[in-house]
């Protein structure tokens, strides 16, 4: 297990494998991800805790509000944005092993 972190919080990387990989977002209040997709990567989340914002779409426009055990299964290609809407967040990941297939649209953080 290890530890990312992160300018909006940490994940905990707790399996990696070459066939898949799991983590935990941890997300702080009034911070978000970047607006991102994925070219490879599959993904299905699920809250933990915290009600997480999830906006879909190049400009956010769907938006879907989460709260805990309700889950998401987000395709390659799905633009997708987490936020913490209000308060921490923890997010269980799991996915397909391409942990650096991010391609950024928008970013808080400038990276």
């Amino acid at each position: 297990m290890r530890i990312v972190q992160k300018p909006w919080g940490h994940e905990q990387i707790w399996a990696e494998t070459d066939k898949y990989l799991g983590k935990i977002l941890y997300v702080k209040q009034g911070h978000r991800l970047s607006r991102q997709y994925h070219n490879v990567k599959h993904e299905t989340i699920m809250v933990l805790s915290g009600t997480l914002r999830l906006e879909l779409g190049a400009a956010g426009e769907n938006v879907i509000m989460m709260v805990p055990e309700s889950s998401y299964e987000i395709l390659p290609g799905t633009i997708h944005r987490f936020c913490a809407a209000s308060d921490d967040v923890s997010i269980l990941e799991v996915s397909t092993p391409e942990i650096d297939d991010v391609i950024r649209l928008s970013d808080d953080y400038i990276r």
